[in-house]
């Protein structure tokens, strides 16, 4: 699969038109597993399930983690689980690629079901550098396996041998952003950042993890095997179950994106304050806030969401009053030192660790989101003491969910004034600072540490 800039959109297109032809009106599942059959492969049920994985996040934004629960996924061993997981990300993260690729190949779509299989065994090859005699074969195996599927494993097996023999030829990361994104985002950015973006969609992200106040980050990033970033986030290439990392039953540290650490260290809490994190689940950033001294308070509209919150606080041994209530709902007359709102939004920032999210996105949820973002914007600016601080942020590199709502924000409110933000005191990249002193972080930004999730964030003062 190589690795050039975008250089044309025909052949993209062409790829995407198989792929919603592949994919009808109604999602068709992967071949359903054999269940009482002993000597079933288990490297053909883990790609199975890879391809129920596939479909299931490419239907809906949580279908992923949804199957992930539930069975066949819920029934293989961990590895076998972890596996299928792996395939069905590395699918995602280059589908347009793949399909740029399957399109040169195929005369006109098959099925869906036989789409998947060779959407799975493509990713394997090309992406995770699994043998092909492995992927092609077990490939065959799932055709064979549906009467559906069957009259294709001929198919199947010409198209990955010939992929084999020939190779993939160019494919360009262009095409792994829907149109409608690709056409925003160049816009919004220019061609360069376009660029950027795109090649960023092709990167397995590294963990990075926050330190607890006290831990120094230097150790922390000896013991994980990794490097400081500015701003103090380890980042660490280390796979696995992080439970069974050093420090993580002492509360040592948490996981979260070096871009999601940053509005918390703008809000910049000093101990003894009083602060309200509005939407705080899963709890990342009310973790830092309560980290540096703060009397936190935390709302979020979903009880399971705070159950994560509430682990994690239990963990690091720290203190937050816990609210599950809308926050348009919350009936309380205190007012904050600092406020912080991470909004609801479409998440489109976060494409690297969450890659179903550019599929699951619509137009229509810009506006619908960013509705929301106006009305909790007011609500946050109301428990906002005298010169105290509120940060808003989202994870979306959408205009209308980030500038646009501070500049209506401002508008209606000159009680408040914009806090210019210094990226090197937030650990933020330089380049992410805008001419209003806002934050617009993009996930193309420090390529040469491995990138960060998109997120825009702008500080105000209430004028006391």
């Amino acid at each position: 699969m190589s690795g050039g800039a975008p250089k044309g959109r025909s052949s993209a297109a062409r790829g995407r038109r198989i792929a919603e032809k592949a994919r009808g009106p109604r999602r068709a599942p992967a071949p359903r597993p054999v269940a009482d059959d002993p000597h079933a492969d288990v490297g053909v049920e883990a790609r199975l399930v890879a391809g129920l994985l596939l479909n299931a996040a490419l239907e809906k934004r949580t279908g992923l983690d949804e199957a992930l629960s539930q069975a066949p996924a819920r029934d293989l061993a961990p590895p076998d689980r972890a596996f299928a997981r792996a395939v069905a990300m590395a699918a995602l993260r280059r589908l347009g690629e793949i399909d740029q690729i399957l399109e040169r190949r195929l005369q006109k779509a098959p099925p869906l079901a036989v789409m998947t299989i060779l959407r799975i065994a493509l990713a394997q090859t090309l992406v995770l550098e699994t043998p092909a005699f492995a992927a092609v074969s077990t490939a065959v195996k799932l055709a064979e396996r549906d009467p559906k599927t069957r009259p294709y494993k001929n198919l199947v097996n010409a198209v990955l041998r010939g992929v084999g023999r020939d190779g993939p030829g160019l494919t360009t990361a262009e095409s792994n952003l829907p149109d409608w994104l690709a056409q925003r985002w160049k816009a919004t950015y220019g061609e360069a950042a376009l660029i950027g973006l795109a090649l960023a969609t092709r990167e397995e992200p590294a963990t990075d993890l926050t330190a607890r106040p006290g831990v120094d980050p230097a150790e922390l990033a000896a013991l994980v095997e990794g490097e400081v970033l500015p701003g103090g986030t380890v980042r660490t290439g280390k796979r696995g179950d992080v439970a069974s990392w050093p420090g993580f039953e002492a509360g040592d540290w948490w996981v979260q994106d070096a871009a999601a650490a940053v509005p918390a260290r703008l809000l910049a809490v000093k101990a003894g304050e009083t602060a309200l994190d509005l939407c705080a689940a899963p709890g990342g950033k009310t973790l830092q806030l309560a980290a540096a001294g703060a009397e936190v308070v935390a709302l979020d509209r979903s009880e399971a969401r705070l159950k994560r919150l509430r682990q994690n606080f239990e963990r690091m041994k720290l203190t937050a009053e816990v609210v599950a209530v809308p926050a348009e709902d919350w009936e309380d007359d205190r007012a904050f030192d600092a406020v912080l709102l991470d909004a609801p939004c479409t998440a489109t920032g976060t494409y690297r660790r969450n890659p179903e999210v550019l599929r699951a996105t619509r137009p229509a949820d810009v506006a619908k989101l960013a509705d929301v973002q106006h009305r909790l914007l007011d609500v946050a600016a109301e428990k906002v003491k005298p010169g105290g601080r509120l940060v808003y942020c989202v994870c979306s590199l959408e205009r209308e969910e980030g500038e646009t709502q501070i500049i209506a924000f401002l508008r209606r409110n000159p009680a408040f004034r914009t806090v210019p933000a210094v990226p090197a005191e937030v650990g933020a990249p330089d380049e992410a600072l805008t001419a209003e002193g806002w934050l617009r972080i993009l996930p193309s930004q420090w390529a040469e540490r491995g990138g960060l999730d998109g997120f825009f964030a702008a500080k105000l003062e209430r004028i006391a």
